[in-house]
């Protein structure tokens, strides 16, 4: 080193490219972690994989009584001498089948539709809140993001036209006019899975819920039973098992007693206690049957109602 020299001290080559390797690491790892939490944060969209889902296709059939709805103001009294008798209250009601794993899903996966089934049955049948007509997000929470436009569509401008009506995702009534009588709701009915091809689950569910109603802001009114009969076809894809959530397929609800002219594509309007619908009904109908014909309105059949 010379006497006017500047003291210089070589670095590793091995070292700078070492230091260069791990910048571009952290590099990496900070833009996955990004990436990582915008996709968490971001609304849902729809599915990408597969093809997009189908509209719902609904159907609301109204069922009259063929006389006087009977009432009591004694619910148990109502459901001891009806066919719901025998019901479980709630969702102990909604008993899930022995689970098999099929071709190309597991135990688990069959498993997780089942219990989303149920969930939504759940929220859209027995959730109080859902019920008398207030939140609606306990169900939207579990449809596949590819239906929520006709979802969302179907309670801000609800239709009987077989696809936006609010009461072909769930059950509800005017709060302004009917309320519970009992929160306990009674349920029977029953839950079936299959494999449609090696990417689709289905569950179909059937199952008849009993409400006990009476006119809203008398509590010493008395109360009758309301029936709804809900036959529902779910189908799921892996990304719907992985987030829980499912597509509604098809959705078909008797409902009574009803008068036959009454709008239900809001909601269901009952005919509470000591009413009666107007003469000229069709034919009977029991949603307590589950191999009857039905019609665009239906008489719900005398084994249907207490007998008090």
């Amino acid at each position: 080193m010379g006497d006017h020299a500047r003291a210089v001290r070589r670095r590793s080559t091995v070292r700078r490219r070492l230091s260069r390797q791990a910048v571009i690491l952290v590099v990496l790892i900070a833009v996955a972690f990004g990436t990582a939490i915008y996709m968490g944060v971001r609304s849902p969209g729809p599915t990408p994989l597969g093809k997009p889902p189908e509209p719902l296709r609904m159907t609301v059939i109204p069922l009259a009584p063929q006389g006087r709805v009977p009432g009591s103001r004694k619910v148990a009294d109502l459901y001891a001498h009806s066919p719901a008798a025998q019901f479980d209250a709630g969702a102990d009601g909604i008993n899930l089948p022995a689970v098999h794993r099929t071709s190309h899903f597991s135990d688990s996966q069959v498993m997780s539709a089942l219990t989303t089934v149920k969930d939504y049955l759940v929220e859209s049948s027995l959730d109080a809140d859902v019920l008398t007509g207030g939140s609606t997000r306990p169900v939207r929470i579990l449809v596949d993001p590819g239906q929520l436009d006709q979802f969302d569509r179907s309670f801000t401008h609800p239709v009987a036209d077989g696809r936006h009506a609010a009461t072909g995702w769930l059950v509800r009534f005017d709060p302004t006019k009917v309320a519970l009588a009992d929160e306990r709701v009674r349920v029977q009915g029953t839950l079936r899975a299959a494999e449609v091809d090696r990417s689709t689950l289905e569950v179909t569910s059937d199952h008849t819920f009993v409400y006990a109603l009476r006119p809203a802001g008398e509590e010493d009114a008395e109360a009758s039973l309301f029936t709804v009969r809900r036959q529902l076809q779910f189908r799921f894809d892996r990304d719907d098992l992985r987030i829980r959530q499912t597509e509604l397929l098809a959705s078909y609800l008797q409902a009574g007693p009803l008068a036959c002219p009454a709008d239900s594509a809001n909601h269901l309007r009952p005919l509470l206690a000591g009413q009666k619908a107007q003469a000229g009904g069709p034919a009977g109908t029991d949603p307590y049957a589950t191999g009857g014909a039905t019609a665009l309105c239906g008489t719900l059949a005398a084994s249907a109602q207490p007998s008090l």
